[in-house]
């Protein structure tokens, strides 16, 4: 499994992105996916997660009313809308999906990961 996320930039506080990560691969073996972050100096945290059907979401309780984690099984892409962005939301954010079925805010419940795409909010 590939995984390739994009979509970071800089933004201003208060502002929006939307990251994208396409899997290629063996993505038949893909059920969970999910996104987490690491900031400088920080450990990497989890983001948020999505089941295989797109049914199950979970989000770190400090990001749950501003972002939103989505799929399109037509474009093998999850999604991830950030809305209402603060300084401290500066990271790089990468993509990862698991073999496994059990919902996992850890980086070892993940298998596979994407490059990173960096986000920078600006004050």
């Amino acid at each position: 499994v590939q995984l390739q996320a994009s979509g970071g930039g800089l933004v201003q506080a208060g502002g929006s992105l939307r990251l994208s990560c396409i899997a290629s691969g063996t993505i038949f073996s893909i059920n969970r996916m999910g996104w987490f972050r690491q900031a400088p100096g920080k450990e990497r945290e989890f983001v948020a997660g999505l089941s295989k059907s797109g049914k199950s979401t979970y989000y770190a309780p400090s990001m749950r009313d501003r972002f939103t984690i989505s799929r399109d099984d037509a474009k093998n892409t999850i999604y991830l809308e950030m809305n209402s962005l603060k300084p401290e939301d500066t990271a790089v954010y990468y993509c990862a999906a698991a073999t496994r079925r059990p919902h996992s805010t850890v980086e070892g419940g993940y298998d596979y990961w994407g490059q990173g795409t960096l986000v920078t909010v600006s004050s």
